[in-house]
């Protein structure tokens, strides 16, 4: 019994930490249990709000899935969706195609609501259309992309082509059938990997994606080819499995276990990924919303799959907010030195040191770097998980050319991004154009 306790608070904690992210300057707090000390809720993570005032889709729909809700939030969170965000998409399709990824999420948070997805529109080019077209007209493009593509590659990447793929389904609408065969294909002749080894992000999304198309019925007469899609990616996420219980790494696990669940893998052969998701929360090592509400699912046994057949009926409402928290002043922070190497694809390479307050953010690093005189520049792009490198010193590495910055310290590769990477001791960093 105290296990199940402590279980049902470190999954109360991450809702509070979601809330406030998604909301406002404020925490959740269960009338019944307000122990937070399963959870440290370090000033970092408050900090986040400002990350995701904008794209806080995939927080609502962990916050959607979750056993427990406020329901005024929640319906102040779905507002802002449906004209914050709503007007983003808007301006971008005003001007380029817009990510499947991110039509993909936004139909999914507005299902986790229960609304109406037939009722959401946009204007494109003078004419009136919904999202669920437009969601279909940018996996045409990224079919037709894998089909020109001399790596058998989407535009974007598998990640989000599976998502897109599990936002039609979803949303009701039948996959088309070239459309999902690209996806079977990519499974079946392994493409969801990022260099040699295997993505188990895309793994795992492929994974719903598809169980998604399966459990729908839309598609019965290839049940089989299914079936060996879904096997095979089980294989896989459960040969990716590490000792300590993640599957990957840290930041991949909570998809997974989205991922095993939904495809009715044994609760009890989960315990020990799910035990490692609660640990990494309790020592607060997420500071990624996207992190964030990748677990809160997982830890309560739901997946995005959960979405297509949710009804909002009769839900839990029992938390309630507390007054924002005091502001803490912040102590001086001593500085640590930090060395910077940036190779080229020449394989030409560039030195740099300079000194930064301990606890900074890669990110601040190179912004410090970059204005302090030195000859070093970059440029970031966003993307689901925040900001990452797309040029340095004047050269890019594209995602169409199989390229990418890979960032290390020490000599081992980072699983966090620029923004989530925290410089607490004194640093080798690498960052090297690598291709893939």
């Amino acid at each position: 019994m105290a296990k199940s306790c402590d279980h049902k608070r470190a999954e109360t904690v991450l809702y509070r930490v979601l809330t406030h992210l998604c909301a406002s300057r404020e925490q959740v707090k269960d009338p019944v249990q307000n122990d937070s000390s399963s959870i440290n809720l370090t000033s970092d993570s408050f900090g986040l709000w400002r990350d995701v005032q904008l794209h806080f889709e995939h927080v609502h729909l962990a916050l959607r899935l979750s056993h427990l809700h406020n329901q005024a939030q929640e319906s102040a969170h779905l507002l802002r969706l449906t004209s914050q965000l709503h007007a983003h998409i808007q301006s971008s399709l005003s001007t380029a195609h817009t990510s499947p990824g991110l039509l993909a999420l936004y139909a999914l948070a507005l299902r986790s609501s229960c609304y109406d997805l037939s009722t959401v529109t946009f204007m494109v080019k003078g004419h009136t259309d919904t999202l669920l077209n437009q969601l279909k007209s940018a996996m045409q493009r990224e079919k037709e992309e894998i089909t020109a593509s001399q790596h058998s590659r989407p535009s974007t990447n598998y990640y989000q082509y599976s998502l897109g793929v599990l936002g039609l389904c979803v949303g009701g609408v039948r996959v088309e059938h070239h459309v999902l065969h690209k996806l079977l294909k990519a499974v079946e002749q392994e493409h969801l990997k990022h260099g040699a080894a295997e993505c188990v992000d895309s793994l795992a999304m492929a994974a719903m994606a598809l169980q998604c198309v399966k459990d729908s019925g839309a598609h019965a007469l290839r049940n089989h080819e299914l079936n060996t899609a879904l096997t095979k990616t089980q294989q896989k996420l459960l040969a990716a499995r590490r000792a300590d219980g993640h599957i990957g790494n840290e930041f991949s696990t909570g998809l997974a276990v989205q991922a095993l669940v939904s495809m009715g893998h044994p609760v009890s052969e989960c315990s020990e990924s799910l035990e490692a998701l609660r640990t990494d929360a309790r020592n607060s090592l997420y500071h990624n919303p996207m992190a964030l509400s990748q677990i809160l699912p997982a830890l309560q046994l739901r997946s995005y799959v959960s979405t297509r057949t949710k009804q909002c009926l009769a839900e839990d409402d029992s938390l309630v907010l507390d007054p924002p928290p005091p502001v803490v002043q912040t102590p001086v922070r001593p500085k640590v030195p930090v060395s910077v190497s940036v190779q080229r694809s020449d394989g030409s390479e560039s030195s740099y040191s300079l000194d930064v307050p301990q606890g900074s953010s890669l990110l601040e690093a190179l912004e410090l770097l970059a204005t302090g005189g030195a000859t070093f520049t970059f440029e970031i792009e966003s993307s689901l998980w925040g900001p990452f490198l797309s040029a340095v010193n004047g050269e890019q590495a594209r995602q169409s050319d199989r390229r990418y910055w890979q960032l290390s310290a020490e000599g081992a590769p980072l699983t966090q991004g620029i923004k989530d990477y925290k410089i607490e001791t004194a640093q080798k960093i690498m960052i090297k154009n690598t291709s893939y």
